[in-house]
């Protein structure tokens, strides 16, 4: 099996990404330091823990491991957190990046699968959908540090013939369809997982704002399973494989093209939990567009890449593994 240093592997996506890895017959080695990750999800490879700004150690597991190309999903993701830590955000995720650029330049390794985000695009003022082409300007540091990696890693393509393929997706959702692995932070802070817990406790879910200019008045969204992006990231991974020219589109959109606001969402849970959630209504968040929806015309049209999960089936498998979680704790 041809190994895949993936870089951030105990983490979410990350960590579907391995699976997907080692079904599509690959060998994913996992590089971690375990800060957000779960050495639990380290299942379909070796786990070498360590810090991914550390291009010294970075370099030694290139040499020992010899990948035929390099996944990089480590980072800090909380947009509120990066209001209050901008230091952390900048270290981690633009020197981790370029600890990395400069360990792969260093031995030679060339193919690179980037784990960007929506979040480069910042408060659009427009039309929707978002597509590639809509202006980048960021609003929390989080945006604005995946935007810096995107650029650096496109710096090191001209200069250094680096062959990059970055994937910019809107809202990961879901689980594993297997149940092996799923959505687990802490503290969690994202919508589907926060919503199924209102549902399970039966205690009120907190809407951030019910006054943009939307059909209902909460923010639009687009979730993409995290199983669809998994296989998003091998289709990328083996592009930069075979054939890959420099010439083409490096950088991709991945969602479902299709938005729900947050009363959407709630009521789909509802359904699919067979709960009322009760809500509340609180002030906005700082940080929070009022409408995210992934133009995917690029996926689709250079991948043939589809979704294959609604978002039913988003809540479903994100719901039997919130069930999974209550019941191995207990």
């Amino acid at each position: 099996m041809k190994p895949i240093i993936v870089v951030g592997g105990a983490g979410y996506v990350g960590s579907h990404a391995c699976k997907a890895l080692h079904k599509a017959g690959y060998n994913p080695i996992v590089l971690d330091d375990l800060s957000r990750g779960h050495r639990e999800f380290v299942k379909w490879g070796p786990l070498e823990i360590g810090d991914v700004c550390n291009t010294d150690w970075v370099r030694r597991m290139l040499v020992q491991y010899q990948p035929v190309a390099v996944m990089h999903f480590a980072a800090l993701a909380y947009v509120e957190e990066s209001f209050r830590h901008p230091d952390a955000y900048y270290q981690v995720n633009v020197g981790g990046t370029l600890s990395l650029l400069n360990a792969m330049e260093r031995e030679g390794f060339k193919n690179l699968v980037f784990s960007s985000s929506c979040a480069v695009y910042g408060n659009p003022d427009g039309d929707y959908p978002i597509f590639e082409s809509a202006p980048k300007i960021p609003i929390s540091s989080y945006g604005e540090t995946k935007l810096a990696a995107e650029r650096a890693i496109m710096a090191y393509k001209n200069a250094y013939g680096l062959k990059p393929v970055i994937l910019r997706y809107f809202n990961a959702a879901g689980a594993d369809i297997d149940g092996e692995i799923g959505e687990w932070h802490n503290p969690e802070t994202h919508l589907i997982p926060l919503v199924l817990k209102a549902a399970e406790s039966g205690k009120p879910f907190t809407i951030n704002g019910d006054d943009y200019a939307t059909r209902d008045g909460t923010c639009i969204r687009d979730f993409v399973h995290v199983d669809d992006l998994a296989r998003a990231h091998v289709m990328a991974m083996k592009r930069t494989l075979n054939g890959y020219d420099p010439n083409d589109l490096q950088i991709f959109n991945f969602g479902s093209g299709t938005g729900y606001t947050i009363r959407e969402i709630i009521k789909h849970a509802e359904h699919i939990t067979n709960k009322k959630i009760p809500i509340l209504f609180g002030t906005r968040r700082i940080g929070d567009p009022s409408v995210l929806v992934a133009g995917t015309t690029n996926a689709r049209g250079f991948f043939k890449w589809t979704p294959n999960h609604s978002i039913d089936s988003i809540l479903e498998t994100a719901w039997a593994w919130e069930q999974k979680r209550k019941t191995s704790a207990t």
